[in-house]
């Protein structure tokens, strides 16, 4: 028997509780890992609480991502003992996650853990982290330097936000931080941002398509209003990474910013990126993410706190990347 947090559906809504599973409880899969570490995102909330139409079967054990060491294998690619990262694959909605001591999930669902990376540190990246070293790319596939404008990183505060910023800052961007919560401002200055801009100040909509030029990329975060505002203040040519909804599902723009300065709206999705693109991925976290950074991201937390961190995250009272010790 093990301990995992069991979601169960109850007639006010549903009821998470940490409680003793065993392995015939786990869902069929070729990899059976004994996990070291998961984290928290904003789908982990949703999964956690109200389910927000990702959870179709319940009891569930939630959790997006974890990262352990693999018991046992019945796919050739993994034996004993190694060292494994989950992210995405819908594991933690449609198939039970890392929120227990153990978990059983398709091979094609791992990737091996980068040397230089423990998976501690693994999991401070995250379904999150993974998404900002895409986004990041993206903006470079699509011509983003060092030393021109700013980079604009919106919900900056917020895991994605957080890596972004140190990863760009660590590149050599000027990083132009937004957040609604003026408190964490030194924790941004210490990821690297160099400016601190209010959410209020770029998220109210103006009847102008264009602005002055004034950011040359952008991971965004949030969406809505404010992705369209910022879509006009983009600099010529420049790309706006789309990773989030924090703010919106609706895009209240125009097309002008497309038509009249070519930029670029670039979509990132993690949850279904194919195995070579997250290797790389994961090795460009080894190589450019500085480890000492995101040490300084961390929120430690066990089991039993996340019913509290998935209501938390919801309401985006969530600074940094949260890592849970399953095992503690």
């Amino acid at each position: 028997m093990f301990n995992a947090l069991v979601v169960e559906k109850t007639e006010s809504g549903t009821q998470a509780d940490l409680r003793q599973i065993s392995y015939d409880d786990l869902p069929a899969g070729d990899v059976t890992v004994a996990v070291d570490y998961s984290t928290v995102n904003y789908k982990d909330g949703l999964c956690i609480g109200p389910g927000g139409g990702l959870v179709r079967v319940y009891p569930h054990v939630p959790g997006i991502d974890f990262a352990g060491t693999v018991e046992s294998s019945d796919d050739p690619r993994y034996q004993p003992g190694d060292k494994v990262i989950l992210t995405g694959w819908r594991v933690g909605e449609t198939h039970w996650g890392g929120y227990a001591q153990k978990a059983r999930v398709k091979a094609d669902f791992l990737v091996p853990l980068p040397q230089g990376l423990t998976c501690r540190q693994a999991m401070a990246v995250g379904t999150a982290g993974l998404t900002a070293i895409l986004a990041v790319t993206a903006l470079e596939n699509h011509g983003l330097k060092p030393g021109t404008a700013p980079v604009l990183v919106t919900g900056a505060a917020g895991g994605v936000g957080s890596v972004a910023t140190a990863l760009l800052a660590n590149l050599g961007y000027e990083v132009a931080a937004v957040t609604g919560r003026p408190e964490t401002a030194d924790y941004l200055k210490s990821l690297g941002a160099t400016q601190i801009v209010a959410r209020d100040d770029i998220n109210e909509l103006t009847k102008r398509p264009l602005e002055a030029e004034t950011w040359a990329g952008c991971v965004d975060a949030v969406g809505g209003d404010m992705l369209a505002r910022v879509l006009g203040q983009m600099c010529y040519g420049a790309s706006v990474a789309a990773v989030g909804l924090a703010g919106g599902a609706k895009l209240p723009a125009t097309v002008i910013p497309f038509l009249l300065r070519g930029v670029n709206l670039l979509g990132i999705d993690s949850v279904m990126q194919p195995f070579e693109s997250r290797q790389k991925a994961w090795a460009r976290v080894a190589k450019d993410l500085p480890l000492d950074k995101l040490e300084g991201m961390i929120v430690p937390a066990v089991l039993s706190d996340l019913p509290r961190l998935g209501k938390e995250i919801l309401k985006g009272q969530v600074q940094g990347r949260v890592v849970v010790d399953v095992n503690a």
